[in-house]
């Protein structure tokens, strides 16, 4: 990522966010009190995002702001723990924290395309069948009040036409898996996204060389839905 232009109170969030050893418990509770809106759309605006690009944090959720507080965020907190601690069960799932467009806390699953799909296709294999069998099972359907979003991604080798529509397909054959066959509801998925070979989401190492393999992947991100946050607002969040 590039040319950012980060004020001093970016950087001050980015720090507390990333300090090592906090929960998305801890976390919940610095973001639910630290300034509301302004806070929430600062930290959703700089996710993901690059010189020229659209921010990658419109792509987790929609921003409450305000509507947030300080114990509604360490509720929050709590339950994307939970969620993210059963979606780590899941076999060739890689899991971690992000934030959404509230500053929230959020959970990032990703499954590398070689474990989901052929070189090429968009039909899911027996293996990604099974591991996202096991996703929906012990993830989404028990944390019905998380709002999902699917994104696919693809490598720089091929047509970006090309790609662009793989990306779509194999988003959507995840969406149509994981709502056909594993019973989650379909209200729950709030997008399927395909984002082809965009250069901000493709994936390099340590030498600036592109890693295709890790950069042809499917996220899928759990964030707090608006029953969610009204529910932590209430007090009643479980």
């Amino acid at each position: 990522m590039k040319n950012f232009k980060f004020t001093a109170v970016a950087l001050a969030v980015l720090v507390i966010l990333s300090g090592c050893g906090a929960t998305n418990t801890t976390k919940g509770g610095l973001i639910g009190g630290g300034g509301g809106a302004a806070l929430g759309a600062l930290v959703g605006n700089l996710i993901g995002k690059g010189a020229g690009h659209e921010s990658r944090g419109t792509i987790i959720g929609t921003a409450v702001g305000a509507a947030v507080g300080t114990g509604a965020g360490l509720l929050i907190g709590k339950k994307m723990d939970k969620a993210k601690a059963a979606a780590e069960a899941v076999a060739n799932a890689q899991v971690e924290s992000v934030q959404d467009n509230n500053g929230l806390e959020a959970v990032k699953v990703t499954f590398d395309n070689g474990i989901l799909f052929q070189v090429g296709k968009s039909n899911l294999q027996a293996g990604a069948q099974s591991s996202l069998k096991q996703f929906a099972q012990n993830v989404l359907n028990v944390y019905t009040d998380c709002d999902v979003s699917i994104n696919g991604f693809a490598s720089s080798d091929g047509s970006d036409a090309t790609n662009l529509t793989l990306s779509q397909n194999r988003a959507d054959a995840v969406k149509n898996y994981l709502t056909g066959t594993c019973g989650v509801s379909s209200s729950q998925i709030k997008s399927s996204t395909g984002y082809g070979e965009d250069p901000q989401y493709l994936i390099y190492d340590a030498n600036g060389k592109e890693n295709m393999a890790a950069s042809r992947r499917v996220e899928v991100y759990l964030y707090a839905s608006k029953a969610m946050i009204d529910a932590a607002n209430a007090g009643t969040l479980q």
